[in-house]
């Protein structure tokens, strides 16, 4: 199968758009990269993030994809237009996509420390919505203890409710989880929020703009292949990490519902 879409991320969390790629594109085979050998991305300096943006989409190009999807805010936020002059393909954003969606004044966003300072979710959604009041708010604690499979740690909690506050003082209507990993933290967050207050995930808008572009590669829009067989959307997934293929593969299963096959590849570079 060619593999139309491609997406790449630090780790585990840009599996959570993997997941709705599945979902609404189930004929369209996909590449996923996890570059698992430099994760977080988020306390890296911007400098590095857009090296390894350029890298990291050079090797993704070189395997053939049709479009790219930015799986990954904290490149998203500093490396997008890197991302665009490496990949010879159209590219598709979390930021931007999810900005066009917002129809809430008060909005908070959660995200990893590199997204938040670059005050990326802020011109984006002010792009739409110029009198909106954004709070951007930085989560260094989340990222580890996610890909540690750490859902249930009393370290989660507090963190949680330490980075929630400045947005409940704001009085927030809806919350951006800046981060793919953030989707897992669903069920703690509406916990610990109003349930007046909206959680919004980027990657669904973002995957629903990637319908055309499919299109455009010669897909028929899926409720036209329904009548054809679908594999497994694991087996029509390639799934690559820069680190340990096992580890990854074993946490991975708690994302997609069982165990992928996934496969190790070296990039030009890898920095500790």
């Amino acid at each position: 199968m060619s593999l139309r879409v491609g997406l790449f991320d630090s780790g585990l969390g840009g599996l959570t758009v993997l997941r709705q790629v599945h979902a609404h594109y189930p004929h369209s085979a996909s590449l996923y990269l996890g570059d698992t050998a430099r994760v977080p991305y988020g306390e890296r300096s911007t400098e590095e993030i857009r090296s390894i943006a350029a890298e990291v989409v050079h090797w993704l190009r070189q395997q053939g994809i049709g479009v790219l999807v930015m799986a990954c805010n904290t490149s998203n936020a500093l490396a997008l237009d890197v991302a665009v002059a490496e990949a010879g393909v159209p590219v598709v954003g979390l930021i931007d996509s999810v900005a066009a969606t917002l129809s809430a004044d008060r909005i908070g966003v959660l995200a990893t420390p590199a997204t938040a300072a670059s005050g990326a979710y802020r011109r984006a959604i002010h792009a739409w919505n110029p009198d909106a009041v954004v709070v951007e708010v930085g989560c260094p604690a989340f990222v580890p203890l996610i890909e540690a499979g750490e859902l249930q740690h009393p370290e989660l909690r507090r963190a949680a409710l330490t980075y929630l506050a400045p947005l409940l003082e704001k009085k927030v209507e809806a919350i951006v989880l800046g981060c793919t990993h953030y989707p897992l933290l669903v069920p703690l967050l509406q916990e610990l929020l109003p349930a007046d207050i909206t959680l919004v995930d980027p990657a669904r808008a973002a995957v629903q703009r990637l319908g055309p572009l499919l299109a455009s590669l010669g897909d028929l829009p899926e409720g036209e292949q329904l009548q054809d067989p679908v594999l497994s959307p694991l087996l029509a997934s390639r799934i690559c990490v820069t680190g340990c293929p096992r580890a990854f593969a074993q946490a991975a299963a708690r994302w997609l519902g069982s165990e992928p096959q996934v496969e190790q590849v070296q990039l030009k570079r890898q920095q500790a």
